[in-house]
């Protein structure tokens, strides 16, 4: 279940068009083109009618946003990306097919990756931002229609559409000859404010990498990762056959690998303004994300919602979970606790220290070099411990008691 939501919140990239009115017959071309060449067209026809039409601008702002994940998908193929298939590096889950003549790759080469996809996520940003608060979208999508390019072949395969992407993430592979069942919704102006809030949580992600020189780390154990693209010790610890089949912890050397990862997240900060952009997207996320249920408690119908409210009863296709009042309400008690910590309102505990918690916000505003060990032990984030309120395990039990049985993590993965 996990792993379903995670894909929906990673890979879902969503539409747009005037209630009731005609769906842009651009919008059409670009959720069910067959080419990127076509999709491409259409998204470039929406952006140029954007700045007049708040439908072109949701559909522009769903096609950016796709064409960020496209952006990355095509660079971790280009260099043989093989995916660790682990919820600890979440922008490396994409189910990029097999390279069997991949480029090398360099340390700069992989900076430049990452800057690309981020900035396509700006423009998805700033493009969704432009749809006013209170347009008239609905758009009906199947999203066994809407695809990216996942291999660089210029195509939009049966087996690269978000369906059949969400189904890979769940079995860890993908298979081009399942046929994805039919998984379609209507699309409202509450759901771009969900995907514009999901840009600016993965633009968090990539800032915060992009913060720090971690050369170190890329060069000494990212050939797990890119097992065939020339990395500095590919010849010494790869085996000969390359295999990376199956979860990292169920390889010995890839298990190894990520042990040097994690020793080796001692990263000086190289560009400090990208780490305290990093905290104010997570605030804009949190500004959307009650954007979203304000728009989504306002809603008086009941058509194939993304993300229903407690008053659109039935369960959801994707999730098969209802939204009650219980978890919305248990949301919203949730962001208000995340921005007090972004805003160092609430200091965050840490499990050997009393007395004194952790300022979020200075841990942004003010970066000194990140060490991941050092920060899980205590010396790491000595620096931003100081006295004021702090946040209890009693205050994180009472929200994950109001999930349920589906626990907080897939409701806030779905919800966002």
């Amino acid at each position: 279940m996990r792993r379903t939501i995670l894909a929906a919140a990673l890979l879902a990239f969503l539409p747009a068009s005037v209630a009731w009115a005609e769906m842009p017959d651009e919008a059409k071309s670009m959720f069910e083109a067959k080419s990127v060449a076509d999709r491409n067209t259409a998204l470039s026809t929406l952006e140029a009618a954007a700045a007049k039409d708040p439908a072109s601008a949701y559909a522009a702002g769903a096609g950016e946003f796709f064409t960020a994940l496209e952006l990355l998908a095509g660079g971790l193929h280009r260099h043989g990306f093989e995916s660790p298939r682990s919820f600890m590096l979440p922008l490396m889950r994409l189910p990029v097919p097999d390279n069997p003549h991949p480029q090398p790759l360099t340390y700069e080469e992989f900076r430049a990756i990452l800057v690309a996809f981020r900035n396509r996520l700006e423009k998805s940003a700033v493009t969704l931002g432009s749809v006013p608060k209170d347009a008239d979208i609905g758009m009906i999508v199947d999203l066994t229609h809407v695809g990216i390019d996942l291999n660089e072949d210029g195509k939009l395969a049966p087996d690269e559409s978000i369906t059949a992407i969400m189904a890979s993430l769940s079995r860890g592979s993908v298979e081009p000859s399942d046929a994805a069942p039919s998984l379609t919704f209507r699309f409202d102006r509450a759901d771009g404010f969900w995907l514009q809030g999901y840009a600016e949580f993965l633009m968090a992600q990539a800032d915060f990498w992009l913060a720090h020189d971690f050369r170190n780390a890329f060069d000494g154990s990212f050939h797990m990762l890119f097992p065939r693209a020339k990395l500095p010790l590919q010849d010494t610890l790869v085996p000969l056959d390359g295999g990376m089949s199956g979860n990292m912890f169920a390889s010995e050397w890839r298990f190894a690998d990520f042990i040097s990862l994690v020793h080796l997240v001692n990263w000086p900060v190289v560009e400090p303004e990208r780490r305290q952009a990093a905290r104010r997207h997570l605030l804009e996320m949190i500004r959307l994300s009650r954007e979203d249920w304000k728009s989504i408690l306002a809603e008086t119908d009941n058509d194939r919602e993304w993300l229903p409210g407690p008053q659109q009863k039935g369960v959801n296709p994707l999730t098969g979970l209802e939204v009650g009042e219980e978890q919305v309400q248990a949301w919203l008690a949730t962001l208000t606790v995340a921005e007090d910590l972004l805003e160092g309102r609430a200091l965050l505990p840490h499990f050997r220290i009393t007395g004194k918690g952790i300022n979020m916000k200075r841990f942004f505003d003010e970066p000194k070099p990140f060490d991941l060990v050092l920060s899980i032990t205590g010396p790491g984030i000595a620096p931003y411990l100081e006295s004021g309120k702090i946040l209890t395990s009693d205050d994180f039990d009472q929200i994950q008691r109001e999930f349920g049985g589906a626990g907080f993590l897939t409701f806030a993965l779905w919800f966002n």
